[in-house]
């Protein structure tokens, strides 16, 4: 069973014939690997800014917030800076990265395509719909889940949406995926637009176009605390379903002859893929491409197994987020971009390509 959705997956995505490596040596490897590049952007990112740190500081610093001393010297200043100031961000755009390249490897496995991702189908923007209602009526102040939970409910009900309007006979084409998306995700623009319009409160409209624009800066523990929780577990669940979604890439009945519920597998996982992306939403803003880009760059190298899939799109959504917030605050010093935006520079090409090379297979064919 395990082979035959290995070899479905391999067609569905067109990749080359697997290298007969057990599944425990490839997770190993990769796993392992991916956490050496994630501690050399932890390192790195903390070290480096507009007061420089030395390399082995801040790997001792981290080192002590891990509960392990390594005796490098280290001042008060320092331990502050990495501690309070930088490391705090670099955890934020951690558990972002990681929860949008999760919710890119579910929605790419769901609908059996790698141009979906929660941006595109016009989930970040009702989360972003969600935070700009809860910043606008006030609600953000009342209780601090309110922005994120708003941010929830406005994604979910963007993803049922979509799929709803797309979906025919179980199957959601791509090119219906993306129109629904984009409809929608233009009349919730609209509606944001005119909240903007209407709002007369300029802290209020700060805070928006703050959501809007996406930025990781003055990010600190709080915000950990806040989207940890939610995000670990999130992509803790997405990770279950590996296995499922394995299977249902054999096509639906053989899936639901193998024991898959597919509409509820299908509907756990646009309400875990929502409830990561709406969290992310709700602490950094609309950031694009991350669900994109990374699940397929990682499904071209460790292959389309979800069961490996999954962590490694965990840890690199994690890395890949970590250096484009680095890449937004180093560029312009001492003027910072939005991480939006780099992403973006970084996205579109990469979103452009895919469609030109799905163009040309498709004349081939």
């Amino acid at each position: 069973m395990a082979t035959q959705a290995l070899a479905a997956a391999r067609t569905v995505w067109r990749l080359p014939t697997d290298v007969r490596i057990p599944l425990p040596v490839r997770l190993a490897l990769v796993v392992g690997a991916l956490l050496a590049l994630l501690a050399l952007a932890l390192v790195v990112t903390t070290a480096l800014g507009a007061v420089a740190v030395p390399l082995d500081v801040s790997a001792s610093v981290l080192l002590r917030h891990g509960g392990i001393e390594t005796g490098v010297p280290t001042t008060e200043a320092q331990t502050q800076i990495i501690g309070q100031i930088r490391l705090p961000r670099v955890v934020v755009a951690g558990l972002v990265g990681a929860a949008l390249a999760a919710a890119g490897t579910a929605m790419q496995g769901l609908f059996r395509n790698p141009l979906a991702d929660p941006g595109i189908i016009g989930v970040s923007t009702g989360g972003a719909l969600g935070a700009v209602l809860a910043i606008y009526l006030g609600l953000h102040q009342l209780h601090y889940l309110a922005l994120p939970g708003l941010a929830f409910a406005g994604a979910l009900a963007v993803a049922l949406l979509v799929y709803g309007i797309a979906v025919t006979r179980g199957v959601a084409p791509l090119a219906t995926m993306i129109l629904a998306g984009a409809a929608i995700s233009a009349f919730v623009s609209a509606i944001i637009s005119a909240i903007l319009t209407l709002l007369a409160d300029a802290n209020a409209l700060r805070e928006i176009i703050f959501w809007l624009t996406g930025s990781l800066a003055a990010r600190s523990w709080t915000h950990v605390q806040l989207i940890a929780p939610p995000i670990l577990v999130g992509i803790g669940l997405l990770c279950v379903f590996a296995r499922d979604l394995n299977i249902m890439l054999l096509g639906e009945d053989s899936a639901r002859s193998l024991g898959v519920n597919v509409v509820r597998t299908r509907l756990i996982l646009l309400g875990l893929s929502s409830l990561v992306t709406a969290v992310g939403v709700a602490v950094s803003g609309v950031i694009g491409f991350v669900g994109l880009i990374v699940p397929h760059v990682l499904r071209l190298i460790v292959g389309p197994d979800h069961r490996l899939l999954f962590p490694a799109s965990i840890l690199g959504g994690a890395t890949f987020l970590i250096w484009a917030d680095f890449a937004s605050r180093m560029l312009f010093r001492p003027q910072e971009l939005r991480v939006s935006l780099v992403t973006a520079f970084l996205g579109a090409p990469f979103f452009l390509f895919l469609l030109y090379r799905n163009k040309r297979r498709s004349t081939t064919l």
